[in-house]
């Protein structure tokens, strides 16, 4: 399968409006439920579980969609010096520019102290909470080069054995070391493939998976159900602790079944090439392309909006107290897809602009 067949077998489009929908969706919602003193257990169940949830599903499809794309066997014989001027040109600068904005909020709208330790810390941890991912997306591009080659030359079978020792360590473990509530080094010392490093992989061998999709949905909605009852029953007995969302975590063994199995499921609507050229593109699909063209910045920018919309900066306040979280939560996290798109858009039209944006 030749380049051009290779990303017109994936439905990269539809996956990164899912996954960045997803990250906007986590952090409104983290934000705003803050404010919320009486949540109910209506609320509880809608917000704290099922948002929740929806968003911890836009990390690993990112990551996924990473692998798949850069991991397919046509890209093997990529020089390693064009691989990163290439990852230089997509992230670097966008990590650069957007870097200087975060410090600078920092400093004159959060009014931050322009102490050593501020500038130190921005430095080696991100201006702002959300750089982490781009650091995490370093560390996958410096071992892109050795993992293609790796992928170049798994079999099925060896696809196979690297998903069972990934989910082992990385789900199976961690299920037993929080279960049993005995902490071990096995996972750092015996399997050594990290959760970030196993979807990335994976993401190469998903895209060729076929499934019936009912199978996939049904799995889907499995998984999505017993991370949300798990979820209800821990929080329950552990009065509010960090443990409570155990298995809502990435790293979880129902969402890791839901996550993998969705991400085949819409993988599975992508259309030949030659058939998307013929067919007519709808506005929906218009739009989805645009989105999806845009993830970067938006991920970059989104936050801003976050906190505007909470602190006013637009002359009204939109919180989980202000309007009832049910409906704030995701309100919020399309109003501030919508505005990044608004501020993006006419500014990659400056061509000076557009490699600094992303």
């Amino acid at each position: 399968m030749d380049k051009q067949n290779v990303i017109s077998a994936i439905n990269v489009d539809v996956i990164r409006v899912v996954a960045i929908f997803a990250v906007i969706l986590l952090h409104v919602n983290n934000v705003f439920t803050q404010s919320v003193s009486d949540i109910g257990f209506l609320r509880w169940w809608i917000v704290v579980d099922i948002y929740q949830i929806i968003g911890k599903l836009g990390v690993p499809f990112f990551i996924m969609l990473s692998g798949a794309l850069l991991l397919a066997p046509s890209k093997l014989d990529e020089d390693i010096g064009t691989f990163f001027k290439k990852r230089f040109t997509r992230i670097g600068i966008p990590f650069i520019f957007w870097g200087v904005i975060f410090f600078l909020w920092g400093l004159y709208v959060e009014n931050q102290p322009a102490t050593q330790e501020f500038f130190i810390n921005g430095l080696l941890k991100g201006p702002y909470p959300t750089f982490w991912y781009l650091y995490m997306l370093c560390g996958l591009y410096f071992i892109t080069p050795l993992l293609r080659v790796m992928v170049a030359h798994f079999t099925d079978k060896l696809f196979k054995y690297f998903i069972c020792v990934w989910f082992l360590g990385a789900a199976v473990l961690s299920l037993i070391e929080f279960l049993s509530g005995y902490q071990t080094s096995l996972e750092a010392l015996v399997f050594l493939i990290p959760l970030c490093v196993g979807y990335f992989v994976i993401g190469a061998y998903l895209v060729k998976v076929q499934i019936r999709r009912w199978i996939l949905f049904s799995l889907t909605v499995l998984g999505f159900a017993l991370t949300a009852i798990a979820t209800y029953l821990i929080d329950g007995s552990s009065s509010g602790s960090d443990t409570a969302f155990f298995f809502q975590g990435n790293n979880s063994p129902p969402m890791i079944l839901a996550t993998l199995a969705l991400f085949i499921l819409i993988n599975s609507y992508a259309k030949p090439k030659s058939t998307a050229k013929i067919e007519k593109t709808s506005w929906t699909q218009r739009i989805i392309h645009v989105i999806s063209e845009n993830t970067l910045p938006i991920y970059l920018l989104h936050m801003i909006f976050v906190y505007a919309l909470k602190h006013g900066f637009f002359g009204f306040v939109l919180t989980g107290s202000t309007i009832d979280p049910i409906i704030s939560v995701p309100l919020t996290a399309t109003i501030t897809l919508i505005l990044c798109l608004l501020i993006i858009i006419p500014l990659k039209k400056i061509p000076k602009l557009k490699q600094l944006i992303g």
